[in-house]
């Protein structure tokens, strides 16, 4: 039996967002059966400059660009940007993550959108919103982990040791809220409703997870410090000690404590008034953290994940990233895929997090070269052998089609360049005009 289609399938997004906030979002997209094709100029996404390398192919890249399509177009040019329109107007979704004004400058903004393109979702992030002072500032995920307070949580405990995550989490949780703002909004339409855009940012889903954090302080006033490797309100709930390596517990409930307390030989700890209840502990964390450390210390954490897992203790060794692959539950998820890499042969890649009914998202891409897919793209869009071949020598399009296009390119004159470019207004109302025609006869 064929397995069923993924969610998202028949779904066109059109990406034109660069880095990570908006790729990441639209690699979960496709993960769910989106057919994303990414846009991007010929000089390539940033992210493809960004190391670490892998044989001279970003990882960053690998990482967040897997199972889409790459068309390299050149939407400073009116052709260029005439292409896109009618790349965009046959999509169901648009993401950007530009700073407020470029995509108007590119001839898709939300006017031109909803007159030509009523259909057609459009997802926006931003690095600090769309209103406000600071709506058209650039913005990167260090300056977000900062502004929206999660590195005053992050670090020794006490605080003025102030310090990032080791992700960039603003960008990854940015792109995760915008992915479910677009599936709400087909869901929405399949169920009558018509939103047109969802937006989120980078500053906003920061302070999105805060959580706890930012509810303390919203309904006492009292300013959260970072707590180190300990939970700011459950104890015993953190990293401790033990005969070789740290260890990971986490008895969140009364019974986890009483159990952790049985099988360490510690029965005497749960009368003791100062851990008599949630509060209790709390308040004499470090007393308690001393009394299961000396205990602790005795094994190796190996000794004691097993054991505290036999005893209903939640709790799990702290990885290193070889740690981490090599862990048996790890493997069990089967979180890693292997795809063939055009420059890097066959490799390992994460795959999506989720699992639909019950199969794991599957990496059936790898990150595309810069213009892998540009003529096959085309060709879908309705653009002729002939304008694509124009478009390629013209420098509008780019393809990763090794010697012919780039031969053609480079050999071209300087006067055959002239003549292409003076056309080009000519062209783009040419291709507009085209793919309108052929819209109204589809319409019936």
């Amino acid at each position: 039996m064929s397995a069923s289609p993924l969610p998202l399938a028949g779904v066109r997004v059109i990406d034109l967002s660069r880095a990570l906030s908006g790729p990441f979002c639209t690699t979960l997209l496709a993960d769910l059966g989106a057919d994303v094709v990414k846009v991007e100029t010929p000089g390539g996404d940033m992210i493809r400059t960004w190391g670490p390398y892998d044989h001279g192919v970003s990882l960053f890249h690998v990482a967040t660009n897997r199972n889409k399509r790459s068309v390299a177009l050149d939407t400073r040019s009116e052709e260029g940007r005439a292409v896109l329109r009618r790349m965009v107007q046959d999509a169901d979704v648009l993401v950007e993550n530009f700073r407020t004004g470029v995509l108007e400058k590119i001839g898709v903004g939300p006017d031109w959108l909803a007159e030509h393109a009523p259909g057609v979702l459009l997802a926006s992030i931003r690095g600090f919103g769309s209103v406000g002072p600071l709506k058209s500032a650039p913005c990167f995920d260090q300056v977000v982990q900062g502004m929206g307070g999660l590195m005053s949580l992050t670090g020794e405990p006490g605080g003025g040791g102030e310090m990032r995550v080791g992700i960039p989490i603003a960008d990854l949780t940015s792109g995760m809220f915008a992915a479910l703002g677009v599936a709400a909004g087909l869901a929405g339409r399949a169920r009558g409703s018509r939103p047109h855009r969802v937006e989120t940012s980078l500053l906003e889903s920061v302070l999105g997870i805060l959580n706890l954090q930012a509810q303390g302080y919203l309904s006492t006033g009292v300013i959260p410090r970072s707590v180190g490797n300990d939970h700011p309100a459950i104890s015993p709930y953190g990293m401790f000690r033990t005969a070789d390596r740290p260890v990971n517990i986490a008895a969140g409930t009364q019974r986890q404590f009483e159990q952790l307390c049985t099988m360490l030989g510690l029965d005497e700890l749960p009368s003791d008034e100062r851990f008599l209840d949630a509060a209790g502990r709390l308040a004499h964390r470090q007393e308690l953290r001393a009394e299961l450390e000396r205990e602790l210390t005795r094994e190796p954490a190996a000794a004691w994940v097993a054991k505290l897992r036999a005893y209903g203790v939640p709790a799990g060794p702290v990885h290193d990233m070889a740690g981490v692959m090599a862990d048996e539950q790890v493997q069990a998820v089967e979180m890693v895929s292997t795809v063939e890499h055009p420059d890097l042969g066959t490799t390992p890649v994460l795959r999506g997090p989720l699992r639909v009914d019950g199969t794991p998202t599957a990496v059936s891409r790898p990150a595309p070269r810069l213009g892998e897919h540009s003529r096959e793209i085309m060709r879908e869009t309705g653009i002729s052998e002939r304008d694509i071949d124009r478009l390629i020598a013209g420098g509008v399009l780019l393809t990763a089609e090794p010697a012919a296009n780039a031969t053609e390119a480079t050999t071209s004159t300087e006067a055959t360049n002239a003549a292409e470019s003076s056309k080009a207004a000519d062209a783009s109302n040419a291709i507009e005009a085209t793919h309108a025609s052929s819209a109204r006869e589809a319409t019936p």
